[in-house]
């Protein structure tokens, strides 16, 4: 396991911790696989009761690290992100999140998986895909919509409007705002408690709970690999990408 993703164990509960503060914890291959291992060991080790994940104390992640991510050809099959998007939905214990600072594009489609989410003041979520000519991934085209409705859910997937932990308190994101000094604890205090609850139990309402959705989700996500794999790869996000080296805003006029 990659050194950019560490864990702890504590009372049934596996902490995973993103650990790439010089990068805002920009995600890479190898830290996904990271995350990836963790959810896979949490999932295979009766010990194991609930997950929490998290970042350094001021950032969650700026989402992926684009010089790696370029040299991907595709977010679905065995690729890093596509484990990773095939684990995290799939997982039957609980996960809580623990958020501060950016929390963007995967850093917060990956939040609407989690059971939940504890978030300090000055965490800032944006799912900027549309921006670099891409689509939106991990079920956010459909859980987002679901959630939020089409209007408010397209101004944050269309025009990647960023929103405040308060906003995503009440958007129903977030579960809870905490002062800074307090959200990991709290999260991970959270983490215990469910734990220590039945595990059969837990499971299972976490089944109930998302039966209903798990269909219509995987064949979301299954599309949304699709498109953005081909995007990827397209003319507009060549332009995206180049002007976000360069420090310059993109002209999508010729397209």
């Amino acid at each position: 396991m990659t050194e950019q993703v560490l864990t702890e164990i504590q009372d049934g509960v596996i902490i995973i911790r993103l650990n790439r503060a010089d990068k805002k914890n920009a995600l890479t291959g190898a830290m996904y696989n990271g995350i990836s291992d963790a959810f896979d060991k949490l999932e295979s080790d009766n010990s194991l009761r609930a997950g929490l994940i998290t970042g350094t104390a001021d950032c969650f992640t700026a989402g992926n690290d684009l010089v790696d991510f370029l040299s991907a050809s595709s977010i679905g099959g065995d690729s890093p992100v596509g484990r990773f998007l095939r684990t995290l939905p799939a997982l039957t214990k609980p996960l809580v999140a623990a958020v501060n600072g950016p929390a963007v594009g995967v850093g917060t489609t990956m939040l609407l998986h989690c059971d939940l989410v504890y978030a300090a003041p000055a965490a800032k979520f944006q799912m900027p895909f549309v921006n670099l000519a891409l689509c939106p991934e991990a079920g956010s085209s459909l859980l987002l919509t679901q959630r939020l409705g089409y209007r408010r859910a397209a101004e944050l997937l269309m025009l990647c409007d960023s929103f405040t932990a308060d906003e995503g308190k009440e958007m129903g994101i977030v579960s809870q705002v905490l002062p800074a000094e307090e959200y990991q604890a709290f999260a991970l205090q959270k983490a215990k408690q469910l734990a220590k609850q039945p595990p059969a139990s837990i499971r299972a309402t976490k089944q109930l709970m998302r039966m209903g959705n798990a269909a219509m989700l995987k064949q979301v996500m299954d599309a949304e690999a699709n498109q953005f794999s081909a995007m990827l790869a397209g003319a507009e996000a060549k332009e995206a990408f180049t002007a976000f080296m360069e420090k310059r805003k993109p002209d999508f006029s010729r397209f």
